[in-house]
């Protein structure tokens, strides 16, 4: 198996679509950092039939509501997540898709048996050493700053769907 068998990508969001920085203000409101390159390569996967799924341990609504705009299904971003296996899957049979059909992009230690068990495990270029022993592919842009879309990218060359058609983007977005 290869990038062009992959039929879904999903993730990790602190670290991978996040630098991992987190504002935290008194009220118990944090504040995470996407950058567009990331968002652009979601939504150009989900319009090339990729289905996209988000496991993380964070619970923030802002980050569902985020991952929603970018084309990620409500019913495919995990929040709170404690043992990522289980909703991966979940997910995997939800969609009849093999694990070996699915990419997994992680940057730390609790993502590692996801990335161990998905088709291809990948990692931004600052995941912990651990996550980059664990993974199959060490992107070459870092967590927050474009390593989602770098993975789309590739994955969607490999399967020569990677064109971009405006009519098709705004019935979509």
């Amino acid at each position: 198996m290869g990038w062009k068998d992959i039929k879904a990508v999903t993730m990790d969001v602190d670290g991978v679509l996040t630098d991992g920085s987190l504002i935290a203000f008194d009220n118990h409101d944090q504040i995470r950092v996407f950058n567009a390159k990331d968002s652009f390569g979601l939504r150009a996967g989900r319009m090339r039939g990729l289905h996209l799924g988000v496991f993380t341990g964070g619970e923030t609504e802002g980050v569902r509501h985020r991952l929603e705009i970018c084309g990620v299904p409500a019913e495919d971003i995990h929040l709170g997540c404690r043992g990522k296996m289980h909703d991966f899957a979940a997910f995997c049979e939800k969609y009849g898709l093999k694990p070996s059909e699915v990419l997994f992009i992680g940057d730390d230690i609790p993502d590692i048996p996801v990335i161990k068990a998905a088709g291809i495990g990948a990692v931004p270029a600052d995941a912990s050493a651990d996550a980059q022993d664990a993974a199959d592919y060490v992107c070459d842009a870092p967590g927050g700053r474009g390593c989602v879309r770098e993975v789309v990218e590739r994955v969607l060359r490999a399967r020569k769907l990677w064109h971009f058609e405006e009519d098709e983007y705004e019935k979509i977005f």
